[in-house]
């Protein structure tokens, strides 16, 4: 953090209202914009009920942040928690699992900028845009700290504004205020092809609407700036009310005017909507708002996977050099690690561009829970828990790992899953060469302590 004259930007204290603003404009992003799409391809209206689920899922996860935020604040939040509950192997998992899941959001980012562009430039190659993309968004990460933050207050308030925008059209459009192109307000319609997928179809869409909310943990890791800690839970409370409420709303809006059949998952399903009434400018306007929404959140992945990699490296749970710092305001190896995901995602884009999004979305979305999950094992261990506290809990496990395991049933979910588990593969690889490396390091240490002569005495 760059320094000012009343002290250090990080020693700025937030109110809970604050908080709550932050979580917002971190969270809305392409995974809301785009990944709402692959639900409702998958599931149709009935992607309403998916989203409910994932935000009750979502708010049993914050729960457990919240409490341990408000009784044992940590800078490291969840990876800490997991260390202190499990040790030293849970936190360096923890750690790596969410720079892996930050890195995969940040691809699946990527290509849904990549997609959004095409709305102007539909015969443009999708690895043109996302490096692109990825060039000013290393731009933006090279400002700094203080500028990075002056350019998400800016983001967030676009991105809001684009959504509100769009509800005041789509309920005028419901009203009758707008005239669809041969697609009138058709509730029945609606109402009968409500579960097209049948119930499977709601498992299948579920990881979806959970990768829609991502981002949680942020608030988590800016608890401990509260004025007051015990505001923690208060904060995501009324965070996850408000972004569950526009979501819901948004999603029944779009499967009220839009027959299902009219969606795709190249494009986002708000877009669209507005396409089909036919105002001048303003599905272009809302195109670039999502732009500049995805773009936003691309930008904080880009800080999460630096940051946490240079955590990692200071606690000696990555190469020491990755922390190392140069003339640069971000450590220039962490930096060049960043840079090297990003050339994968876009080299990943040139190779499989039909399903590239899927395929990410799922992994990215995957990741992000494995670690929602640890959090609420750990959360048994580092508090003591109501019986209220348990259902909930239970409660929240359960809902993941539905999400998870309906990732099987669907075709374009299945290779998302696998790229997970490799994930997972290697992380658990890392860990056991580490372990194997201490425990021989410990050993020579051992046998020269034995080796050196005593003194002797006369």
């Amino acid at each position: 953090m760059t320094m000012s004259k009343s002290g250090s930007a990080k020693d700025a204290k937030l109110e809970w209202w604050q908080l709550s603003m932050i979580g917002i404009g971190c969270i809305i992003g392409t995974g809301f914009f785009l990944g709402s799409a692959l639900a409702i391809t998958i599931t149709g209206p009935s992607a309403i009920i998916v989203f409910a689920l994932a935000a009750a899922g979502t708010y049993f996860v914050f729960d457990a942040l919240a409490k341990m935020s408000a009784k044992d604040p940590q800078k490291g939040s969840f990876r800490s928690y997991a260390k202190k509950a499990y040790g030293h192997w849970a936190g360096f998992s923890s750690g790596w699992v969410y720079w892996s899941s930050e890195l995969l959001i940040m691809g699946s980012q990527l290509t849904a900028l990549s997609l959004f562009s095409r709305f102007w430039f539909p015969d443009t190659p999708l690895w043109v845009f996302a490096t692109g993309f990825a060039v000013l968004g290393l731009a933006v990460v090279l400002t700094g700290t203080r500028g990075f933050e002056k350019m998400e207050n800016i983001f967030a308030i676009i991105k809001v504004a684009a959504i509100f925008m769009f509800l005041i059209i789509a309920t005028l459009a419901v009203f009758g205020v707008f005239n669809g192109a041969g697609h009138e307000v058709n509730l029945a319609r609606t109402f009968d092809n409500f579960l097209p997928g049948g119930y499977m179809g709601l498992w299948t869409a579920l990881i979806f609407a959970f990768y829609a909310f991502g981002g949680i943990e942020i608030m988590g890791i800016m608890a401990p700036r509260l004025k007051n800690k015990k505001d923690s839970p208060k904060a995501g409370k009324v965070m996850l009310l408000l972004l569950a409420s526009i979501y819901l709303l948004a999603i029944s809006l779009t499967v009220i005017l839009v027959p299902v059949n009219d969606f795709s998952t190249k494009e986002s399903p708000f877009v669209t909507t507005l396409d089909h009434y036919k105002l001048p400018f303003v599905p272009h306007l809302f195109n670039g708002a999502m732009i500049v929404a995805g773009f936003s959140t691309m930008c904080a992945s880009l800080f999460a996977v630096t940051s946490m990699i240079v955590t990692l490296a200071k606690d000696g749970d990555a190469p020491e050099i990755l922390a190392k710092k140069g003339k640069l305001k971000v450590p220039h190896f962490a930096l060049g690690l960043t840079i090297l995901g990003l050339i994968t995602s876009i080299i990943l884009a040139l190779a499989m561009p039909d399903r590239i999004y899927e395929y990410l979305t799922t992994a990215a979305g995957l990741m992000l829970i494995y670690n929602w999950l640890f959090l609420l094992f750990s959360y048994k261990k580092v508090i003591k828990l109501t019986s209220f506290d348990q259902i909930k809990r239970y409660g929240g496990i359960i809902l993941i790992l539905a999400a998870v395991s309906g990732t099987l049933f669907e075709k374009t979910s299945r290779p998302g899953f696998f790229i997970s588990l490799l994930f997972l593969g290697v992380i658990g690889l890392i860990l056991f060469l580490k372990n194997a490396v201490d425990k021989r390091k410990k050993k020579k240490e051992k046998e020269r302590e034995i080796k050196v002569p005593r003194p002797r005495y006369q």
